[in-house]
């Protein structure tokens, strides 16, 4: 069936919609510009629990390289929402009745958009990725899961009236894409669940906002356009595909999140910060119990990325070490980057994590032997979503608009100058003490010709960083 004609649609949306506008509010994104929130959205959006979000910075410490990267959760969760909506509109405009599209699944589509982020933790992935693991071994907490949580927990105390149904399918689209992902409970439109989070592909509204935000935040520029793949997206088996000439669209939009988490999310600055502010988030977790509340969302709402000022204004003296670490922030006394290399093509699936421990065995004689303490080493991995794997082979793709045939295109039948690999993994060192600089190079350097029987850096570190000068 084509596209059913606006008559018939108004009639199936129209009144609903009309009388939700005398209940709805429309807030200006400087993205998106004009969003209109529903009342169901609006009494999410009002509660404690979703203003939080206010206080966690969308990208944590990326601000203090970037100082325009201040814009926070609470905005990145009103673009999804926007965009989900738009996305199901678009499907409705391009394939009308023929989808089966309801108000229900619009409904849950865009509250899903909206409450995707509602668990996360303060200073971006850090606190999941990074300070949880350091203080609970083997943690696979969860922002997602938290959200799923912090969603039941809302509804529950501000008794907002959505049913069970609704409920369980915008958790369910909410772990979508997550390793928490649980079992659908549609029997069909199995396509709505890809629109927030895409777990068969990666391509979604959720980084459709994230890009845009973040690139204008940063003032970079951004080559991929997402309007392009939302006008021209079409469900065929059950799956949202996309038309052949937008192959390139879609690499764009791959080779932009890449971009991104190389000069902006791992920047070698933001990185040394942030491995400054794990430190001090460690040190304070015994006192002020940081993650003690993890799996209580009456409680975790109350953390954000505010304790970095509770801490640096605390007189409290089992605070001592956080504090100091938090005014060397403030001072840009930063741990001092000594040295990085990207880990050969060869070795990236075997290569395990490079420890403090690695490096300061890798020492030779010297009249000052280093500890763990004070080395810094992180371990970053970049890729296009999907790991060793090329996203866009799992990517359908549809020839024009009146066939029902689905296919995927090779990444040889496009161009031999699409890349070869789908993934880095760097492995960078910093000195927590500036005069050490020199000796934790030369560890390093020890270390790789110890691994890889070379030296993997691009080039050694400057002799005037050596000198401390």
């Amino acid at each position: 069936m084509g596209a059913s004609s606006g008559d018939e649609l108004a009639s199936i949306y129209g009144f609903a919609h009309s009388r939700d506008l005398r209940f709805s509010k429309n807030v200006y994104d400087n993205v998106h510009g004009s969003i209109s929130l529903d009342p169901l959205a609006l009494k999410f959006i009002d509660t404690e629990q979703f203003q939080r979000l206010r206080e966690l910075k969308q990208l944590g410490m990326v601000h203090m390289v970037y100082p325009g990267a201040v814009h926070s959760r609470f905005e990145h969760s009103l673009g999804v929402y926007w965009l989900a909506g738009e996305a199901v509109n678009k499907l409705i405009a391009n394939q009308g009745l023929e989808l089966g599209i309801d108000r229900f699944d619009i409904q849950t589509v865009k509250l899903a958009g909206l409450l995707h982020d509602i668990g996360h933790g303060p200073f971006s992935h850090l606190f999941e990725r990074e300070f949880l693991p350091m203080v609970f071994k083997g943690s696979d907490w969860s922002h997602e899961q938290m959200s799923i949580e912090m969603v039941n927990h809302v509804v529950d105390e501000h008794h907002i009236d959505i049913d069970n149904d609704t409920l369980k399918r915008v958790q369910e689209m909410i772990l979508a894409s997550s390793d928490h992902a649980i079992t659908k409970s549609a029997q069909d439109k199995h396509f709505l669940y890809d629109i927030v989070a895409n777990g068969r592909n990666g391509i979604d509204v959720d980084k459709f906002d994230y890009i845009t935000r973040d690139t204008r935040a940063c003032g970079l520029g951004c080559n991929f356009q997402f309007p392009r793949l939302m006008d021209s997206m079409r469900v065929v088996g059950d799956e949202i595909c996309f038309r052949a000439k937008d192959y390139l669209t879609v690499h764009k939009l791959f080779a932009a999140r890449a971009d991104l988490h190389r000069t902006v999310y791992n920047h070698a600055k933001v990185k040394a910060i942030e491995l400054m502010v794990i430190d001090a988030l460690v040190s304070a977790n015994e006192y002020l119990q940081l993650a003690c509340h993890i799996h209580d969302p009456a409680q975790f709402w109350k953390l954000d990325d505010t304790i970095i000022k509770t801490i640096e204004t605390s007189a409290d003296e089992e605070l001592k070490e956080s504090r100091d670490l938090i005014l060397r922030i403030r001072r840009r006394e930063l741990y001092q980057f000594c040295n990085e290399y990207a880990v050969p093509r060869d070795k990236v699936e075997n290569i395990k994590q490079v420890t403090a421990q690695d490096i300061i065995c890798s020492q030779k004689s010297s009249d000052v032997t280093l500890t763990e303490d004070d080395v810094a080493v992180s371990n970053i991995r970049i890729d296009l979503t999907r790991g060793r794997h090329n996203p866009l082979e799992s990517i359908m793709f549809y020839k024009d608009c009146e066939g029902e045939d689905k296919f995927l295109i090779p990444d040889d039948r496009v161009s031999h100058l699409l890349p070869a690999s789908n993934q880095d993994k760097i492995v960078r060192v910093y000195s927590k003490k500036p005069e050490l600089v020199g000796l934790i190079s030369e560890a390093f350097e020890n270390f790789q010709l110890k691994a890889y029987g070379i030296k993997a850096q691009m080039h050694d570190t400057p002799e005037k960083k050596k000198r401390h000068l």
